[in-house]
């Protein structure tokens, strides 16, 4: 009696405290109504829309959740009164409570939103009262309902409404310790009263650094970008940073750290990763393991619910039925809150081992020079290594999970059908694994060879467009895609094996389940094991659970082996580099030494280390003082450069003592280094800005005039590599850049070359002389005018100074090589003979300050500025993915005629795979007698065909993708190489090369198999549905409300990640630009000393990528775990619905089968929702792709009906009839009505300043842009009528820059194979090559390093000579042919060239005088006007000529010679 009544006392204790939260809850409420009343209610109104915003989703779940539960409580006190007739304390307690709870969570939603962003503490203590109490009071009922434990007391036993609405109060103490914690953080700060003080606080307070644990659980911290995405198109500046655990700058820091302690152990990059993120992969292993033992609950549980389902039951049955429906519930919900923790995290992980990665390999490339790693290379390292070693985090876990999943299921198979079935399905398991284990070995062979391939590819696909000008000029665009798409052929077989590879590892996926269930069944029908409908639909939902780990298996392996042999690489690379790194310089103030040169041999890096010949060899000691101005001259190929390189550094002492600079450094390299940004960006170079310096500088470099013409001044942005600006523009603004860093010592290898005489004059005066007059000066240079200033000549043959000394002592010695030099000097001098000397031209300065011969850039002035708008950022789509771009791709093989054909597999898959099951599960049910012959038979005959489906579906698939790959591919590789030349240049290669390797590789592997992924499981989904709805037909409602608000979801969320999507492939491109960049200037950046600062850039690029890959992986956690809970509530609600449902209403085989289908629930609609996110994300890579096949193009390169004759041009007389060109119809005018005739077989130089129009004259001439007005006519045939190839190939040009491609002398001097190697060799002697040909025993067949790196300036640029002989065409074009060759050695190929095109039309663009002189005809150009056209005699008999000015200027300067 004692107990009863403490029973009954415990009850009405309960029913007191409910009362008393009742009464509280109503005095709150009347007390502040009051409150409001007498004016109370105003005073924090302003300055809370920011707080507002990211509260409203809160204050709406919170007054939905305790609106449910009150109409819970409602409805099941009704419930008692119908059936019962009865009314109960409890109800009518808890009923009010929550009605008053509710009224007061409506009434401070507003107040919440409006002022102090805070809950009233009486509502917020009843939320943890009524979850802490009725929490204890289920888990009791649990312990005493599963076992025989006696309580000394009863508790109050839950009802129905105690059950449903637990996890609804749960949700309520979430958001009250969440926003409890926000509103505490609000409040603490002042109330901002600009609207920019607003947005910050509001980004600051939703950003993930800022997160409480719910908003991190259930992703609640996206909110604000979400809001933000549906108002507007994302930008970079409105998606938070990402947390500091993940910037650059740490996360390379700690890998850095890491690294540097294990540097003597072996293997060490992979325990440095391991070392630096080992606390948050603890992490994520503790969730990946509560996420696998969650969803074994499923299979565990299922036999105790069909059994349920099978028997007849009372009420306390139902109750059984309930509880296990409410633990299926509760299991799914923890397995998708931790799979999307777990998968966020390895995100995370792999975002900050790519960053550290990225910047370790980053500082390498700057710290050391690249003799044997080539700059594509280096990108793909970063773009695939980098990124596979960033993607193993999220299989990592892998490792341990596969052996713990395979023995769980071996638990519950063992549980359900005894040892020896498990055992069978143990081995039949291994089996699959063993059977799989070749293939993924095939495929893991297969994938290096196309990564391979795809290096090949790529790094061709670099050099051509580097050098795509020049392609264009030649009319050899065809030749060169012709083995691109060699390449990729090659590239496309590997791919075609691996694909069908992947398909037969995708049917062993598929068929493991089938395969394992028909022997495990076998085994229990042999051994007359009994089998329930209960034990079969367990045994079957685990063998689907276990097809994962069979399947992860061989992927495992071959991550693990594909990811070691990317650290490898990457290790290699980084340890190979740390063995070259030179010694840093001496920098000292107190001696007058400026450079001590020690006697030593250098060399550059070559494959046979053993048999590398010394480039360099300083035989004896040398100091240089300071402020000497010091000469290093000799012919082509003499070593010079590779001196200068030695002094930097930049090449490995291999013998010696070495070379020591005193002081800071600066350099001007032959090949012109300019940095992608503006001209003052340029100059500066990391200094601050100096104005008056500053304008002394662009005055003595010569670039005033320059930035006159530009619209933007000195803020005209540079495209990449300088290709906007001219030859003697970059070389005079990489000048402008070493005279501005002040250093002590200037190395500046030959700075005169790509100027004019005049340019050249005032460069050497101001610069040298005047503003550097105090430093200490090395200059390697071919104009012989220049070394009689030196305090010290050096004078280089064959890689040796065979003499030094002052200019007048080696003068005098007429055995020396100098005297040689200077005495073919004097005799292309004496081809000048000047007019009348007019004093005031002899005597004093010269006035001809604006008549100059200066160089001609390619783009003209005007177009910079529309460059500049051009190039800072990359265009991108905008909205939706187009339905076009998904009709393009799934049309592009066989006309889509497949795709029907692998749907119709998929669903014949579907529904025999479903058929199977539902047989076995009907056919061991009690009721039915079936022979165990006919069990298995009909089983493994449904089965079988499943599978044989599955396999027509993989192989009719990868034979999809790899014809759509293939014609997307050639679709945008033909249109690229078919631009016009403005697209290149308004277009960095980046660009390109994104497109070209990672777009194509989503396009190749991944994008085929997302589509078909998405169909395959909406079929699954939609069947599953379909199943459920047959057992009970209220399902179906439901399940369309749920997929409604999924949709809505979805819809809601793609706005957002779509952008994102697309920002991911335009931030990776600067990424790889700023790499490229700063490799190929590497030398230029370290002898500046500013590594510091272009680190600083590549951080913060990294960061912007990271912070948008962290936030487009956040967004689809955030889909998921919503789009779960939905479909998790779903089931559940099916699985209550199945609970109440009688006996007689339905089949328990096939309501037992629609449970088993449902674990798989959250699991499929999130591969549906994700692959419905992520084909749209990847479909941006298509989109990308398709971009670039309808690029605007050039002409036809053929045109049939009006093909030259074989023979033309017969003379070579070309007639331009009143030429306008410009640019674009947006801009002005570049030549204006130029006629003229060049007769045939004449030599006409063209000559004028800057922006006179000379290169677009020559350009206008090869059809790179088409005239807007006039003619030109070639021996009467207009060239407009032409095809582009018929027009290139009969002309020969030799461009300003020498561009040698990667292959051998033979490739480059012929890659049409039209000559022999006799013919080649006649060439090869013209022009002074032989010897230097002979040196390397392979001959022709010797190599060409990329960007012919091996071979100097000036012998580059008689390979281009010598293409031009090879090719005897009748009209010849020579644009600064010889303007980084010595004297004597232009004398001789000057000679050669009058020689081999005496009959030939050549026209010359000239910097030196001599070779214009000898001409027939001498053009003079003018604001794209002819201000002079005679011979060269005629022209200089007149004074006041232009053309007779310049002579006289460069005779002047060189007399004294």
């Amino acid at each position: 009696m004692g107990i009863f009544c403490l029973g009954t006392r415990m009850e009405i204790y309960v029913e007191i405290v409910n009362a008393a939260f009742a009464v509280l809850l109503l005095a709150w409420l009347l007390i502040d109504i009051l409150k409001q009343r007498r004016g109370g209610g105003d005073l924090h109104i302003r300055g809370h829309t920011a707080v507002k915003q990211s509260a409203v989703l809160f204050t709406t779940i919170t007054l939905l959740c305790n609106i449910m539960i009150s109409i819970l409580y409602l409805g099941f006190g009704f419930y008692q009164y119908w059936n019962h007739r009865i009314i109960t304390s409890k109800s009518v307690f808890l009923s009010m409570t929550w009605i008053l709870a509710t009224l007061v969570a409506c009434y401070s939603k507003n107040r919440t939103l409006r002022e102090k962003n805070r809950l009233p503490l009486v509502i917020i203590l009843w939320w943890f009262f009524y979850f802490i109490f009725y929490s204890l009071s289920i888990s009791i009922h649990f312990l005493t309902g599963s076992s025989s434990i006696e309580l000394p007391f009863p508790w109050p036993e839950p009802n129905i409404a105690d059950f449903a609405s637990l996890p609804l109060s749960t949700l309520l103490c979430f958001n009250a310790l969440t926003f409890s914690c926000c509103a505490k953080t609000h409040n603490d700060l002042e109330t901002p009263l600009l609207p920019e003080e607003h947005e910050s606080l509001s980004k600051c307070s939703t950003s993930y650094r800022n997160a409480g644990i719910w908003s991190k659980l259930t992703f609640r911290w996206l909110n604000q970008l979400f809001s933000k995405g549906r108002i507007e198109k994302l930008e970079l500046s409105h998606v938070p940073s990402v947390p500091a655990s993940e910037t650059a700058n740490y996360a390379s820091s700690l890998l850095e750290d890491s690294f540097g302690k294990n540097k003597n152990e072996t293997s060490n990059l992979q325990k440095a990763i391991a070392y630096a993120v080992w606390r948050s992969l603890a992490i994520n292993g503790v969730l990946a393991g509560a996420n696998t033992v969650a969803s074994y609950m499923g299979p565990l549980l299922i036999t105790n619910f069909v059994d349920f389902l099978s028997e007849n039951h009372d009420d306390s049955g139902y109750l059984h039925g309930l509880v296990l429906a409410f633990i299926f519930f509760f299991s799914k919900t923890v397995e998708s809150l931790t799979q999307r923790q777990w998968y966020f995290g390895a995100q995370r992980i792999g975002i900050r081992v790519r960053a550290a990665l990225s910047v370790l390999i980053y500082k390498k490339s700057l710290s050391v020079k690249f003799a044997g790693s080539s700059n594509g290379k280096i990108i793909n390292m970063i773009n695939v290594d980098v990124e596979r070693i960033g993607d193993f985090c999220w299989n990592i876990h892998g490792v341990w999970l596969l052996p713990f999943q395979v023995f769980l299921a071996l638990l519950i198979l063992y549980r359900n059908l005894g040892a020896a079935p498990s055992i069978a399905a143990l081995s039949s398991t291994i089996l699959v694994m063993v059977s799989n284990t070749p293939l993924a070995s095939k495929q893991e062979r297969l994938h290096s060879r196309i990564m391979e391939a795809k290096d090949s590819r790529i790094k061709a696909t670099s050099e051509t467009l580097k050098s795509m000008r020049v392609l264009k000029l030649y009319s050899w665009e065809p030749t060169f895609l012709k083995k691109l798409l060699q390449l990729r052929e090659t590239e496309r077989d590997w791919l075609r094996r691996y694909l069908y590879t992947s398909a037969a590892i995708a049917f062993l996926f598929w068929a493991s389940p089938t395969l394992v269930s028909v022997i495990t069944f076998g085994v229990c029908i042999l051994l007359k094991t009994t089998l329930t409908t209960g034990t079969v639909l367990s045994a079957l939902a685990t063998f689907r659970i276990l097809q994962e780990p069979i399947y992860n298996l061989p992927e495992l392996i071959s991550m693990i082996a594909q990811t070691k042999v990317s650290i490898d690489r990457v290790q290699d690379f980084l340890r190979e580099e740390d063995q070259k790194k030179q010694i840093p310089c001496q920098i000292s103030k107190s001696s007058d030494i400026a450079i001590e040169m020690k006697s030593g041999e250098y060399a550059w890096e070559t494959i046979d280390q053993n048999s590398r010949k010394p480039t360099i060899k300083i035989t004896k000691n040398m100091k240089i003082m300071k402020g000497y101005k010091v000469a290093v001259c000799g012919s082509v190929g003499s070593g010079k450069s590779s001196l200068l390189c030695s002094i930097l550094g930049e090449i490995p002492r291999i013998s010696g003592a070495g070379i020591k600079v005193h002081g800071t450094k600066a350099y001007v390299p032959q090949s012109a280094w300019i940095q992608t940004g503006t001209v003052r960006d340029n100059v500066l170079f990391g200094k601050d800005m100096n104005k008056d310096f500053y304008e002394d500088v662009l005055g003595g470099c010569a670039l005033n005039q320059d930035i006159e013409i530009w619209a933007d001044g000195d803020l005209t942005v540079v495209g990449e590599r300088g290709m906007n600006l001219s030859g003697g523009q970059k070389q005079r603004l990489q000048l402008a850049r070493a005279v501005y860093s002040n250093s002590d010592v200037y190395i500046l290898d030959d700075p005169f070359s790509a100027v004019d005489a005049h340019t050249g004059t005032h460069l050497f005066k101001k610069c040298l002389m005047q503003l550097l007059s105090q430093k200490t000066v090395i200059y390697a240079t071919h104009q012989l005018e220049f070394l009689d200033a030196a305090d010290l000549v050096l004078v280089m043959k064959h890689g040796t100074i065979i003499q030094s000394g002052k200019y007048e002592e080696l003068i005098a010695d007429p055995t020396g090589e100098l005297f040689g030099q200077i005495a073919a000097h004097r005799r292309s001098l004496n081809q000048v003979n000047p007019p009348q000397q007019d004093n005031s031209l002899t005597n004093g300065p010269s006035p001809l300050s604006q008549i100059e011969v200066t160089e001609e850039k390619f783009e003209e002035p005007s177009s910079a500025d529309r460059f500049s708008e051009r190039t800072q950022e990359e265009a991108s789509e905008t909205g939706r993915v187009k339905w076009s771009v998904y009709s393009t791709f799934i049309t592009s093989a066989y006309k889509g005629a497949l795709v029907p054909v692998i749907l119709l597999c998929q669903v014949l898959f579907q529904g025999l795979q479903m058929g199977s099951n539902y047989w076995i599960a009907w056919a061991t049910g009690e009721s039915h007698k079936v022979t165990r012959e006919k069990l298995l038979g009909i089983f493994i005959l449904l089965s079988g065909g499943s599978s044989i489906f599955i396999l027509g579906r993989a192989v009719f698939l990868a034979t999809i993708a790899v014809e759509t790959a293939q014609r997307l591919f050639l679709g945008m590789i033909s249109s690229v190489f078919r631009a016009t030349i403005s697209f290149f240049d308004a277009t960095p290669s980046s660009r390109i090369l994104s497109r070209s390797s990672t777009d194509q590789s989503t396009v190749d592997t991944d994008i085929p198999y997302r589509l078909a992924g998405l169909a395959f499981a909406l079929i699954q989904l939609l069947s599953i549905i379909i199943l459920m709805s047959q057992v009970a037909w209220q399902v179906f409602p439901l399940f369309l409300v749920i997929l409604g608000i999924s949709i809505w979801y979805q819809a809601y969320y793609i706005t957002t990640a779509r952008e994102l999507a697309r920002m991911v492939g335009i931030r990776k491109a600067p990424i790889l630009h700023h790499f490229s960049e700063s490799i190929a200037g590497a030398a230029t950046i370290r002898c500046f000393h500013q590594e510091e600062r272009f680190l600083a850039r590549n951080l913060s690029l990294i960061d912007d990528y990271s912070r948008i890959v962290f936030h487009n992986s956040g967004t689809m956690e955030w889909l998921c775990i919503r789009i779960n809970f939905l479909f998790n509530l779903g089931f559940f609600l099916v699985l209550i619905i199945l609970v109440n449902l009688p006996k007689s209403a339905i089949d328990p085989s096939l309501a037992g089968l629609a449970a088993t289908y449902g674990l798989n629930l959250n699991v499929l609609q999130a591969w549906v929702i994700w692959n419905l996110c992520n084909v749209e994300n990847k479909m941006i890579s298509v989109e990308r792709v398709l971009q670039f096949t309808n690029i605007p193009s050039e002409a036809p390169l053929v045109i049939e009906d009006c093909r030259p004759k074989s023979e033309w041009p017969a003379y070579g007389r070309i007639e331009l009839i009143n030429l306008h060109v410009q640019y674009s119809p947006s801009l002005p005018m570049v030549l204006k009505g130029i006629t003229c005739t060049f007769p045939g077989g004449k030599k006409i130089g063209v000559v004028g300043r800057t922006g006179s129009g000379k290169s677009t004259l020559i350009q206008a001439l090869f059809r790179v842009i088409e005239p807007s007005g006039g003619q030109i006519l070639i021996d009467g045939l207009d060239i407009s009528k032409l095809g582009l190839q018929d027009l290139r190939s009969r002309l020969g040009i030799i461009p300003q820059d020498p561009t040698l491609f990667q292959g051998t002398v033979r490739t480059n001097l012929d890659p049409l194979e039209q000559h022999s190697d006799q013919e080649i060799w006649e060439v090869l002697n013209k022009c002074r090559l032989s010897d230097i040909v002979k040196q390397d025993k392979r001959l022709l067949d010797a190599p060409v390093a990329e960007d012919g790196e091996n071979w100097s300036v000036g012998q580059r640029q008689l390979v281009c000579l010598a293409r031009v002989l090879l090719k005897k065409r009748r009209i010849l074009v020579l644009d600064e042919a010889t303007a980084s060759i010595d004297t004597a050695t232009d004398n001789i190929i000057q000679g050669t060239i009058r020689e081999e095109t005496s009959r030939c039309t050549v026209i010359t663009v000239a910097h030196r005088i001599p070779t214009v002189i000898d001409n027939d005809l001498v053009l003079v150009l003018d604001d794209g006007k002819v201000v002079e056209y005679d011979s060269p005699v005629k022209l200089l008999e007149d004074n006041s000529s232009s053309f007779s000015k310049l002579v006289m200027e460069f005779w002047r300067r060189s007399k004294q010679e």
